[in-house]
């Protein structure tokens, strides 16, 4: 029989907070994190906005030496799995070899293999750092976490694109079901606001070119989005087997009931046509939670303002949940982090546990000019009051990645 799994801890750093409740309560509030470009110089760039993290200082979790050695993804996720540690108030040393860390990236340190590619065509081969492999690659997040945390159970990487960081929670989720943890410290990290990557977003024609206002950049379902916009951070839960959490005393945000994932097998950027694989990832959820389409009281939509994302998660939605997607409440909290590519959502399922803790459903904000073709509730502009039992969050990534997981209110 597979055990139940809860959430006992939350930690996040990302553009509306460096903490869990300053990110809660300016998600709340409809506040963004979005505005110009400060890492680099975006003057000749057509996109010139992101979701920048702020007054981050690594150091209040890492030693200066220590925090040299990691790129800036690497940062945020060890302070982000130190913060959910805390939170849930778990011993690690007393369960350390039961005890795992999986963390998603879709690109990681690529700052790192960009710098160094720099000092390796001005000042040659010999100049290169020695710390550039575990500083730019993509599983060093888990592999330092756990170091940081002393998590010796399943370490692991999900690299799933834009779904890396719900990818990386299901696959934890399963090892604790299966009895292979007790619990695990799991989400996304990313911090890919750098000159090269934000060349090839910008060459790919994806992002926002909005030059004006860049709070209002991101309207995921609006009839005006014109891209997604970039953000960084990191978002990390600690998931745990239901008997040893309340062995503990430990509190409980909410349970993890369902995880679904599906390939579109499409093209390598593209959604599938009318959502296909998307629906396919929300079906398996559903059956996984071993519920119907009808209890679903709220849907972190995957959201990300491009045209084809947002009208073809509309018609998955309408697929899997005919009558009731009219019912269901919906929406994008990108609106006002910008999109975090592979921890994109495990800041999502942070929100999620909050949005089931505290029953407030968070807007989509800058949503002004309906589309036809989308056309339900996505709790426009305002954060509104629903008690919710349970919720869905989707993550969708280039490759066709489609990963979806459903939380529920705990009871007995």
């Amino acid at each position: 029989m597979k055990k139940r799994v809860v959430i006992t801890g939350l930690g996040t750093v990302n553009p509306l907070g460096n903490n869990v409740n300053t990110y809660w309560e300016n998600l709340c509030a409809g506040k963004s994190g979005i505005d110009f470009v400060t890492r680099f110089d975006a003057s000749d760039y057509t996109t010139k906005v992101a979701g920048e993290v702020k007054g981050f200082n690594p150091e209040e979790y890492l030693e200066k030496k220590e925090a040299r050695r990691m790129s800036r993804f690497i940062q945020f996720a060890v302070a982000a799995s130190k913060q959910a540690v805390a939170d849930s108030n778990l011993d690690i040393s007393k369960d350390a070899d039961k005890i795992g860390v999986i963390i998603g990236s879709g690109i990681g340190g690529i700052e790192v293999l960009e710098q160094q590619a720099y000092v390796l065509k001005d000042k040659g081969p010999n100049k290169c750092s020695p710390f550039m492999v575990p500083m730019m690659i993509a599983d060093m997040a888990a592999g330092q976490a756990s170091i940081s945390i002393g998590a010796k159970g399943p370490n692991s990487c999900t690299v799933t694109a834009c779904a890396s960081g719900t990818y990386s929670i299901g696959d934890s989720y399963n090892l604790i079901q299966d009895g292979k943890a007790v619990a695990m410290v799991t989400g996304g990290a990313e911090a890919a606001i750098t000159p090269l990557a934000f060349a090839g977003f910008c060459a790919a024609r994806t992002m926002s070119t909005v030059t004006e206002n860049p709070q209002t950049a991101s309207k995921p379902f609006d009839l005006n989005r014109d891209g997604f916009v970039m953000g960084e951070g990191s978002g990390m839960l600690v998931l745990e087997e239901l008997e040893h959490a309340l062995a503990r005393g430990a509190k409980i945000y909410a349970e993890i009931v369902g995880y679904g994932s599906s390939g579109d097998a499409f093209h390598i950027t593209a959604p599938a046509d009318d959502g296909e694989g998307a629906s396919r990832a929300m079906k398996e959820a559903l059956i996984d939670a071993n519920i119907k389409p009808e209890v679903i009281d709220y849907i972190n939509a995957h959201g990300t303002s491009t045209e084809l994302n947002d009208k073809y998660e509309t018609m998955a939605i309408k697929t899997i949940f005919g009558a009731h997607a009219k019912n269901v409440t919906i929406s994008s909290t990108k609106s006002m982090t910008g999109h975090l590519l592979g921890a994109a959502g495990a800041i999502e399922a942070v929100a999620l546990a909050l949005v089931i803790q505290d029953n407030i459903i968070p807007p989509t904000t800058n949503y002004s000019t309906p589309d036809p073709l989308c056309d339900l509730n996505y709790t426009p502009n305002q954060k509104a009051s629903k008690t919710v039992t349970y919720a869905m969050s989707n993550s969708f990534g280039f490759g066709g990645h489609n990963g979806v997981i459903i939380f529920k209110k705990y009871s007995k």
